[in-house]
């Protein structure tokens, strides 16, 4: 049985790390200015900001990827100097990054003990052992993943599973956990919940990244906000309101937008028929999806709401004709039926796609920001066979102007972006193309309070301007501000149809817990 860990008693506790007046700059840019942080045992410290506040150098540091730093760090009441992570790693301090760190094509096992495989005389790799010691961790995370699988089988949330088995591997003393739910559903997020505190009952200090504010609320003993590279409030967590967390990070006040009206009578854009699925996976072929049907009105926010692998993704990824396996059932345009099999085809009937996953699917990271915007339209843009590179450049700059993006120019590269910029760019270089129909998987995922706030006012814009828009959304704040109307799955199934004014998340969460996919459809549009 999993057991609570005492919020109350963490401020009471021995500090087992200290960094003293921690600095860092990168090319004559300051990330760090002055920043004092220290963890207690059995702790839960919170570590926010907004993306480009100094949170990831500042915990980079402490695991020893960054090696060179002003100040002073101390790990149990003795000075630590790391010359890298394995040091870290020797002094009890394991990381588990936002950004995952695996190899596609070797096994869950084989990631979680990289490095550290256990052998069989000292010379060859004991996989039975292995295996057996991977099944025990992801048990211990309540997940089912075969520790044979490969990495490259895996869904983003999978992946982001395994990243904090390998971690718990470690036995480390104190843990950094940078945005580990980024890419969870509501019941992993709940397991992962329980095994941190049970991690703090059990003595391990834990640093915890996120830019969901209701789970540090939930969790943390107490918060730390950075904001420009300093050190703007540490505090226990019972002193801190939303509001006032929201104010430290951002440094003003933001209130809730309202979104559009909904959309009652817009034209229906897309019709989706009895959509099936059949993918091929380890255990070989079995149905992802079953029959789904709906339609998106001109105007209308539809979302998706469902765990994970619920089958929210492959519905945006059968209509932009990327899905894998065989699909059946029918799509139309406009009222037309239409064949999408590839990008291309959805291309040229106005459909665009924005990938849950912007760095690996979504963005050219070696490219520039001129680059990744007028990738999709460069036949278009193109004049007798040739790049028009001035056409190019009025596109990005028009979309930077039109999204907002902070940067130093269209010339500049996306990787040197923030999370949130990274996505405009993303949804800059579909809205390039004019699309008519916007599908949007987890539009938000990994960027702060106030890159969202720009994201959410970007959607509504769009709508009103008659794109119909498809979101999935693993945050049901967020599907449930969105959405016109929510389309909710679950195990594959279509369980039911809310409207917004009888969207609630109890309702939701009723829909796409197993054991509802039985139901026939429940359609309150």
């Amino acid at each position: 049985m999993v057991q609570l860990g005492s919020r109350a008693g963490a401020p009471g506790r021995h500090v087992v790390l200290c960094a003293e007046q921690i600095s860092k700059s990168f090319a004559g840019v300051r990330a760090l200015h002055n920043v004092d942080f220290d963890l207690r045992h059995g702790e839960v410290h919170a570590l926010m900001g907004e993306n480009g506040a100094g949170k990831s150098t500042l915990m980079k540091i402490l695991a020893g990827v960054h090696t060179s730093y002003d100040g002073s760090i101390q790990v149990e009441g003795q000075a630590a100097s790391f010359s890298g992570v394995r040091d870290a790693e020797e002094a009890g301090i394991a990381i588990i990054h936002q950004e995952l760190n695996l190899v596609p094509e070797l096994s869950v096992a084989a990631n979680i003990f990289l490095g550290r495989e256990p052998l069989i005389g000292g010379v060859l790799i004991d996989r039975r052992s292995m295996i057996r010691a991977a099944e025990r961790l992801l048990a211990r995370l309540g997940v089912t993943i075969p520790p044979e699988t490969r990495i490259s089988g895996l869904r983003v949330g999978e992946q982001q599973l395994v990243e904090i088995a390998k971690a718990l591997s470690l036995n480390a003393r104190i843990l950094i956990m940078d945005e580990p739910t980024s890419a969870l559903s509501s019941s992993e997020c709940d397991t992962l919940f329980k095994i941190v505190r049970q991690l703090a009952s059990e003595g391990v200090a834990i640093i915890y990244t996120s830019h969901r504010i209701e789970e540090v609320l939930e969790l943390a003993d107490r918060v730390t906000v950075l904001r420009d590279g300093r050190r703007v409030v540490t505090a226990p967590i019972g002193e801190l309101s939303r509001g006032a967390i929201i104010s430290a990070m951002v440094g003003r006040e933001i209130t809730a937008n309202e979104s559009g009206k909904t959309a009652q009578d817009g034209a229906v854009v897309l019709s989706v028929r009895n959509l099936t699925l059949d993918t091929l996976g380890p255990h070989g072929w079995r149905r992802t999806l079953h029959g789904v049907s709906f339609e998106l009105r001109r105007g209308e926010i539809l979302g998706i709401g469902g765990l994970l692998g619920s089958g929210r993704t492959e519905i945006l990824e059968s209509i932009f004709g990327v899905s894998r396996g065989w699909r059946d059932g029918n799509i139309a345009i406009d009222g037309a039926p239409v064949d999408i099999n590839s990008p291309a085809d959805a291309y040229r009937l106005g459909v665009a796609l924005v990938s849950e996953d912007r760095k690996e699917r979504g963005l050219h990271l070696g490219a520039s920001i001129c680059d990744n915007v007028a990738l999709p339209s460069i036949g278009v843009l193109s004049r007798f066979g040739l790049r028009s590179f001035a056409s190019e450049r009025a596109l990005a700059a028009d979309m930077v102007k039109r999204l907002s993006v902070r940067c130093s120019g269209i010339g500049q590269d996306v990787a040197a972006l923030s999370g949130g910029n990274q996505q405009k760019v993303v949804i800059g270089k579909w809205l390039g193309t004019e699309p008519r129909i916007l599908l949007l998987d987890e539009p938000t995922r990994g960027i702060d309070i106030g890159a969202k706030q720009e994201i959410y006012r970007l959607i509504f814009d769009l709508a009103a301007q008659g794109l119909g828009i498809i979101v999935v959304t693993s945050e049901m704040p967020e599907l449930l501000l969105l959405s016109d109307r929510i389309l909710v799955m679950c195990e594959g199934r279509q369980t039911g149809i809310l409207a917004r004014e009888n969207a609630t998340q109890e309702q939701v969460m009723r829909l796409a817990a197993p054991g509802m996919a039985a139901w026939s459809q429940v359609s309150a549009s």
